[in-house]
């Protein structure tokens, strides 16, 4: 691991070189990172892929920080040990990033701490620029009803770098005209076998439905896809069949893959995993209960690998097609959402799985859980419908991160 410490130091300090005036802290920070002390009047040296942090080493250096301001990374981060009056100076120039409505972070304290804190800040940066690489499709637009959880695809690559692409569904209906049942037979046949049961589901739905993820697929791999979202209602009227088992495969081989065009959606799916290494369960809140501080979340397909056991069904609005049927583990969960057309916002709970509910009037993986933030934000301030469950308690990296990147909690 490299770090650069963009240096600002007064030309009042007597007290010898940056390097002997904070041995302690630099000497621990060489325990774990390769240390590059640059000053700040040689920024422009530093590439964009660089890890950096402003290392503010005295006082008597606020007004030069604020001239040299917009050269600097965003968030800022300032790493003080509080030698020679530095511990002052970045509260003060904290202060003044403020004032401008921006974000900083000022790191401080024992040296474990201190470490700890650089270790985040450096898997936040990883993770930055793991999304800025990202590509996400965009097939067959996003369903009618999702009025909420638009994206403005320029700002939300602005701000995260991440590219939306359009995609036609007619790609996908030729592509699956040109898949044969010949070419899927023994893979349909491997995956039901694989299942607890089969209840609704008839072999040849079955074969439909993996037609329909072979189209799929070589959309995603054609346009080197990271992550897509798909209008998958508009496929029902014209193949007779639905995205749940294309979705659940691709998920299970990497592929972030979400349903109805939800744009928000797919990115929380998409950058909770780069963050957590988690691949989420996108849901629909379905029943609230806010005495016990539970919902029950539903959806008609998962990726198999989350699940337990499994069973294959229908369609739960169709009653047509293939879904999925989840059984999942019990346990610490996560659930996440980012809004806003920039991405900007986010709700995040930690809770526990409590048990597998099969209410006859809901999606077909149903899950019941207890949050420990109050269920009432569904109430006042919901960030739209879907929501991303996530296996473990990850709402303090993911909060660290987003707030990290500027974000606002929604609660």
């Amino acid at each position: 691991m490299e770090i650069s410490l963009i240096t600002f130091s007064s030309e009042l300090n007597k007290q010898g070189a940056v390097e002997n005036s904070h041995q302690i802290l630099l000497s621990e920070i060489e325990k774990y990172f390769t240390v590059h002390l640059i000053p700040y009047q040689e920024i422009d040296k530093l590439h964009e892929d660089d890890f950096k942090v402003v290392f503010i080493a005295s006082g008597g250096v606020e007004r030069t920080f604020t001239q040299h301001y917009e050269e600097l990374p965003h968030p800022t981060i300032l790493l003080t040990d509080g030698l020679q009056n530095s511990l002052a100076a970045a509260l003060e120039i904290a202060a003044w990033i403020r004032g401008k409505s921006l974000k900083s972070q000022i790191i401080h304290g024992e040296t474990q701490q201190t470490l700890l804190q650089l270790f985040a800040c450096y898997n936040n940066f990883k993770a930055m620029k793991e999304i800025r690489e990202k590509r996400i499709g965009v097939i067959g637009g996003s369903s009618s009803w999702l009025v909420a959880s638009n994206v403005d695809y320029l700002l939300a690559k602005r701000r995260w770098g991440t590219e939306y692409t359009d995609i036609p569904l007619e790609r996908v209906y030729q592509y699956y005209k040109q898949t044969t049942e010949e070419e899927i037979g023994e893979q349909a046949s491997e995956f039901a076998g694989k299942a607890l049961a089969c209840r609704e589901g008839t072999p040849q739905d079955l074969l439909k439905a993996m037609r329909l993820y072979k189209a799929v697929k070589r959309i995603c791999e054609e346009e080197k896809l990271d992550a897509f979202t798909l209008n998958c209602f508009a496929l029902i009227e014209k193949l007779g069949t639905t995205g749940c088992l294309a979705l659940s495969l691709l998920n299970d081989e990497g592929i972030l893959a979400g349903c109805e065009g939800d744009l928000q959606a797919i990115f929380t799916l998409l950058t909770a995993k780069i963050i957590t290494g988690q691949t989420g369960f996108m849901a629909n809140p379905s029943i609230i209960n806010e005495k016990n501080n539970e919902l029950v979340l539903a959806h008609c397909t998962i990726g198999t690998k989350l699940t337990e056991q499994f069973i294959i069904r229908n369609h739960f609005e169709s009653e047509t097609g293939i879904a999925i049927q989840g059984i999942l583990p019990t346990g610490d969960i996560t659930l996440v959402k980012y809004g806003g057309e920039c991405l900007d916002e986010y709700f995040v709970s930690s809770g526990r799985l409590i048990e597998n509910t099969n209410y006859v009037n809901v999606c077909r993986t149903q899950v019941r859980v207890q949050l420990d933030n109050p269920v009432d934000y569904f109430f006042r301030n919901p960030i739209g419908n879907h929501h991303i469950l996530l296996f473990g308690n990850h709402e303090k990296k993911l909060h660290d991160f987003l707030q990290g990147n500027c974000c606002k909690r929604v609660e």
